[in-house]
């Protein structure tokens, strides 16, 4: 996306938007927006939004990100490639004393997210709706006891391999936001981008495969939860397979 990974694919029934191809585009998504915004959305992303969203000059971000949150918090977690945000608001509200910065860069998505919360508004979530590089470029150094990239886009082409966010540039950003045994949570259904994964993680010098058994990573996390995009493929292919990696120390 430019580096956000637009991680559900779920709406992939919306129209897409023209991308380039070159060798050198530095964008790790495909679109921005899918079909036109009911009225309700667009009003959402008007009024609700700016009382969420987050800026990567912000003071607080680059020193503290926890003081980008009106209560005290405990931790704060990152999820690049919310989608329609189902994951990021059940976890907030399962984690109330921890802090969570949503990044997505699929307007729709987010319309869907702001939806959700809408008569809760929620005080512990932040959203990123763009490129979530200058964020983890901005982020200080062990600041993040969690993080997640559920289901992104696997670019199943080679000529757009380069845009996975699962790769060497992401994982030195991310090893350097989390704290040492922080968890790094994933999830893919798309064989090519699991051993694509699994090879970039595996040699990292920082992060270190949580698997005890063969069975677990064909198991949901007990405390993850199931998107819409996870039930509407679970009867495709061999199914979702869950990684937990760990930030050493």
């Amino acid at each position: 996306m430019p580096f956000a990974a637009r991680s559900k694919r779920s709406d992939a029934d919306d129209a897409m938007m023209p991308i380039a191809e070159t060798r050198d585009d530095p964008r790790f998504h495909g679109r921005r927006r899918g079909r036109k915004l009911r009225l309700k959305q667009q009003g959402l992303l008007d009024d609700l939004l700016p009382e969420l969203a987050i800026d990567v000059t912000d003071a607080a971000l680059v020193g503290d990100p926890a003081k980008l949150f009106p209560q005290p918090v405990r931790d704060v977690w990152l999820e690049i490639g919310f989608g329609a945000g189902e994951h990021l608001v059940e976890q907030s509200a399962r984690h109330p004393d921890v802090g969570f910065i949503g990044a997505e860069p699929f307007i729709n998505g987010v319309a869907r997210l702001l939806a959700q919360i809408e008569v809760g508004k929620p005080a512990n979530i932040r959203l990123l709706v763009d490129d979530v590089r200058p964020l983890l470029s901005a982020l200080p150094g062990g600041c993040l006891g969690r993080v997640f990239i559920l289901f992104p886009d696997p670019w199943p082409k080679a000529r757009h391999h380069q845009r996975r966010i699962v790769n060497r540039q992401s994982l030195d950003w991310l090893a350097n936001a989390m704290k040492p045994g922080a968890e790094l949570r994933l999830a893919t259904d798309d064989g090519g981008y699991l051993r694509w994964m699994l090879r970039e993680l595996l040699d990292h010098p920082e992060f270190e495969w949580a698997a005890r058994c063969a069975s677990d990573w064909r198991r949901r996390p007990a405390d993850g939860v199931e998107t819409r995009y996870e039930r509407k493929n679970r009867s495709g292919g061999f199914g979702p397979v869950y990684l937990s990696f760990v930030r050493r120390h």
